[in-house]
């Protein structure tokens, strides 16, 4: 295992058309393997934010069909770059009639390592007529892949995952030193959560917190919030994008998960209980 990494936050505005999006993304991974990073990552839903549903279906393909897809494994195997797609939307053909928010890991040879539907689904009412009922299009995964690196385990997640700790417990207990969280996350909810959830599952798990983020203006008055992180596993932050779209370095010790975890080693202190209600 390399004891180094470094990685690249790949920060972009997505706009309702899969074409351009997958254009840019290819550029962006280009670009950051020039900048010497190993492992890019690019945020939730990178290939399309559509929030008009009917028009929505009428762009996603399944996965074998997507540009961004494509045009990321090419990119990966031209740079020799490992990126993480931190979404796509795509149909599962799993009979259905859903879609699925699918996050890929492409090693550097452009083949897919780890493949991950988001499991929890953002359905929310946040205020001023904000309503989000992601059930209503997607369809739940039901597995968390760990997937081993050059670096080191890495445990894939996506956006609202973020909320539920015992997902990120459960991933540092099976040796995960990383863990993504891509993400789109909303303005309000980003400028109230976001910074101190990615360190809190840091901290929690001992774990690198690698989050990718969509920022800026999206069709039909969709806003995100950006702020793409990289934190360490003693809860500080390594990398933050700020709110342009860019790409974001940070360098990586891979020893310091099992230091972090020895300094304060509560993943093995896990009690079993009752609650008396």
């Amino acid at each position: 295992m390399s004891v180094s990494l470094r990685i690249g936050l790949l920060q972009i505005t997505a706009g309702s058309e899969p074409g351009p999006n997958a254009a840019a993304a290819k550029s962006m991974v280009a670009e950051a393997a020039r900048g010497g990073a190993e492992l890019a990552l690019l945020p939730e839903v990178c290939n399309m934010i559509e929030p008009d549903r009917p028009k929505l279906r009428e762009k996603v393909r399944p996965e074998a069909d997507d540009e961004t897809v494509a045009a990321v494994q090419a990119a990966a195997r031209a740079a020799g770059i490992w990126v993480l797609i931190g979404s796509v939307v795509v149909d599962p053909e799993d009979g259905s009639g859903k879609l699925a928010n699918r996050s890929l890991l492409i090693d550097g040879a452009g083949d897919v390592r780890g493949r991950y539907d988001k499991m929890h689904l953002f359905d929310v009412e946040i205020g001023s007529g904000n309503v989000y009922r992601e059930s209503d299009t997607y369809r739940p995964g039901a597995a968390a892949p760990i997937v081993q690196t050059p670096w080191g385990r890495l445990g894939m997640t996506v956006c609202y995952d973020l909320r539920f700790p015992h997902l990120y417990r459960d991933l540092a207990r099976q040796g995960c030193e990383m863990l993504t969280i891509p993400s789109a996350f909303t303005r309000p909810t980003g400028e109230a959560h976001w910074h101190v959830l990615m360190r809190a599952r840091a901290i929690e798990c001992g774990a690198f917190v690698l989050a990718p983020a969509q920022s800026g203006d999206h069709a039909s008055g969709r806003k995100t919030y950006g702020h793409s992180l990289a934190v360490g596993p003693w809860g500080e932050i390594l990398a933050d994008g700020g709110d342009q779209v860019g790409i974001t370095y940070a360098d990586l010790d891979m020893t310091l998960p099992a230091e972090a975890r020895a300094r304060i080693p509560a993943l093995r202190h896990d009690r079993p209980y009752t609650l008396d209600v």
